[in-house]
C-alpha cells in the first residue's frame, strides 16, 4: 500500500519514524519542485539501506577518487573488469583488487547515504510517497544498514550547527571569495585537507551551492568548511550575482498578497504567492516572517518557529518576528519562552496602540497559564 502526500503536512522527519515503527521495506520517492531536486530512500525493515538524490549524482566510484581513497588507476582497473564481464558491483571489485578495504568502503557507502539524508530532513515543502518493494533492487554497492532512528538523531544535530552557521551564511547563494589580505600575506595556512579543497574551488563568482555542486559534497559539509575559513579570515563572502535579470522585490506588495491570499484562498496558495519572492531573495527577513505566518496559519508551530528564528538572525528588530515567534513557542507548550520574546517585541519599538495592547493581553494570560499548570499536581 503507497504512503503519501505534502511535506507540509506530515514532515520528514514523521515519515522516517512511521517507516522505521512500522518496520516497511520499500522506496520513499521525495520531491521538491521548488528546489528541483529529488531523492530516493531505500529502507529494508525500517532501516535505510541506500539513498541517492539528484543534486549529487556523483557514482560512488568518482567519489573515492574524490576523496583520495583510490586513485584513477584503481577505478579504470576495476571497470575494466566490469567491462570484460566480472558480474560483481564496482565497490566489490575495488575491495578484491586491494584498492580499498571493506571497511572503509563500507564507511564511504554510509557517509554517501548519510549526506543525502540530512539533506532531505531540511526539506519543507514537497511531495512524498513510498512503495513497498523488495530489497533485492536496491541500486548499492555495497549494502549498510543504519537504523533510523540514529540518523534523526544526528539529523537534530545538524539543524543545531546549521543555526550556528546560518549567522554568517544565512543562505547558500553567498559567494565566497579569497580575503584582500591573503594576496600578500606571510606564513603558512595550517588547513585541513578538507579546507584546501574547498579554498582551492573557490573562485569568487561561485556560491556556497555551486562549490558543494563542483566538490561533490554535501551543502552541509561545505558550508560548515566555509563558515570556518570565514571565521578564520581566510575568505570573505559576498551577495552573488546572477547571469539573468532579478526580479525587483516589492515587500509591501508581496505581504499584501500574501495576507490577501492566506485569508481568502488558503494556505497553499498564499505559499505558492510567496515562494517565487523566497526562492529569488532568500536572505530577506521580512520573508520568512510571511514563511512562519503561513506555517502558523496551518498549525505547523514547529517549522514556524524555525522560520521566524531565522528571520530574527537576519533582522534582529522586526517586532512582527517577535510578536509572532511568541505565538508559535505558546503553541509548542513554551509559556516562559513566549512572554520573554512578547516583553521583547513591547521594548524593541512603540507599537500601535491596539497591538500593543493585544500583546500586553497575551502576556498576561500567558504568565496566568503558566502559574496555574505550575500549581496543578497531577
Amino acid at each position: 500500500m503507497a504512503i503519501e502526500g505534502p511535506l507540509r503536512e506530515l514532515g520528514i522527519h514523521d515519515v522516517f519514524q512511521l517507516l522505521d515503527l512500522s518496520r516497511k521495506t520499500g522506496v520513499l520517492r521525495v520531491v521538491s519542485e521548488l528546489r528541483n531536486n529529488e531523492g530516493n530512500v531505500y529502507f529494508d525493515g525500517g532501516a535505510v539501506v541506500y539513498a541517492e538524490i539528484r543534486s549529487n549524482p556523483h557514482p560512488l566510484g568518482s567519489l573515492l577518487v574524490h576523496s583520495g581513497k583510490i586513485d584513477e588507476a584503481d577505478l579504470g582497473r576495476a571497470r575494466d573488469l566490469q567491462a570484460r564481464g566480472d558480474q560483481r558491483r564496482l565497490g566489490h571489485i575495488l575491495v578484491s583488487i586491494g584498492a580499498i578495504t571493506e571497511r572503509e568502503l563500507e564507511r564511504q557507502v554510509r557517509q554517501q547515504i548519510e549526506e543525502v539524508i540530512f539533506e532531505l530532513m531540511h526539506w519543507q515543502e514537497g511531495h512524498f510517497s513510498f512503495v513497498e518493494e523488495s530489497s533485492k533492487d536496491v541500486p548499492a554497492d555495497l549494502l549498510v544498514r543504519i537504523p533510523t532512528e540514529a540518523l534523526l538523531m544526528e539529523g537534530a544535530r545538524r539543524i543545531d550547527e546549521w543555526s550556528q552557521i546560518e549567522k554568517k551564511i544565512p543562505h547558500l547563494g553567498l559567494v565566497p571569495a579569497l580575503a584582500p589580505n591573503q594576496a600578500g600575506g606571510e606564513g603558512d595556512l595550517d588547513l585541513l585537507p578538507s579546507e584546501w579543497n574547498v579554498l582551492v574551488a573557490i573562485d569568487g563568482t561561485r556560491d556556497v551551492r555551486g562549490l558543494a555542486m563542483a566538490l561533490g559534497s554535501s551543502e552541509f559539509e561545505t558550508a560548515k568548511t566555509i563558515f570556518g575559513l570565514e571565521s578564520a579570515g581566510v575568505v570573505v563572502l559576498g551577495e552573488g550575482v546572477s547571469s539573468g535579470a532579478v526580479t525587483p522585490l516589492d515587500l509591501d506588495e508581496v505581504e499584501q498578497q500574501v495576507a490577501a491570499t492566506l485569508q481568502g484562498e488558503g494556505s497553499e496558495a498564499a505559499r505558492a504567492a510567496l515562494d517565487p519572492a523566497l526562492r529569488a531573495h532568500p536572505g530577506e527577513a521580512r520573508l520568512h516572517v510571511l514563511l512562519g505566518r503561513i506555517q502558523l496559519a496551518t498549525g505547523r508551530a514547529m517549522e514556524a518557529e524555525e522560520s521566524l528564528r531565522r528571520a530574527l538572525r537576519l533582522d534582529s528588530t522586526l517586532t512582527t518576528a517577535h510578536r509572532l515567534l511568541g505565538k508559535a513557542l505558546v503553541l509548542r507548550g513554551r509559556l516562559a519562552e513566549a512572554v520573554e520574546w512578547w516583553e521583547r517585541c513591547l521594548d524593541l519599538a512603540p507599537a500601535a496602540q491596539g497591538q500593543r495592547e493585544e500583546i500586553q493581553r497575551a502576556v498576561r494570560a500567558a504568565r496566568e497559564l503558566e502559574t496555574i499548570v505550575k500549581g496543578t499536581h497531577v
